[in-house]
């Protein structure tokens, strides 16, 4: 695994490729979430369940908006309250989204990261981008590019560099419709 820039990463995006980058506690590993094939290799090289889903991270809430359904003013305005910043929440997918997207799940998770590299990644791609943790499924998440190696060698085409966020946990998950926490 190389370390790369957010133009190499983007190049590598595009050809549907699996990179990790920092995030706001952990390392994340990122593909295109149009690209089924590169869905399909993130989903294998995690070992990851299929019926999920998957958490989409963006520079802007424009960025999200190709990506949701109907959503009311009041549940957007608890969501837009917390962003850019740690929070991820859970809204209604855009009908017609491929289940390697969204699992078994008529909702997607969307985040708008206020993490430097994250989001510069997001703006130099021009799109939302998946954001699910570093780890093989059941293990822990990568917060070093040493335990990114442990876990994944060369399957992982590049790690964007930059500095991991603050956060000392990955960031909480909340239902947007009720507030409820999924994940603290």
């Amino acid at each position: 695994m190389r370390k790369a820039g957010v133009e190499d990463a983007v190049r590598l995006l595009k050809a549907g490729d699996v990179i990790a980058y920092p995030t706001e506690a952990v390392y994340g590993l990122g593909c295109d979430p149009a690209n089924d094939a590169a869905l399909a290799k993130l989903i294998v090289l995690k070992n990851r369940a299929p019926d999920k889903g998957f958490i989409l991270i963006a520079a802007s809430l424009e960025q999200l908006r190709p990506w949701l359904g109907d959503v009311d003013t009041q549940t957007l305005a608890r969501c837009t309250a917390t962003w850019p910043g740690p929070t991820t929440w859970v809204l209604p997918a855009r009908p017609g989204l491929t289940r390697l997207l969204t699992g078994d799940h008529d909702t997607l998770a969307v985040r708008v990261t206020a993490h430097r590299e994250a989001a510069a990644l997001c703006r130099a791609y021009g799109s939302a981008l998946i954001s699910t943790s570093a780890n093989l499924s059941g293990a822990q998440p990568a917060r070093s590019v040493a335990e990114l190696e442990a876990q994944f060698g060369d399957s992982v085409a590049v790690v964007v560099t930059g500095k991991l966020g603050d956060s000392a946990r990955p960031t909480p998950i909340r239902d947007a419709r009720t507030g409820q926490a999924l994940r603290e």
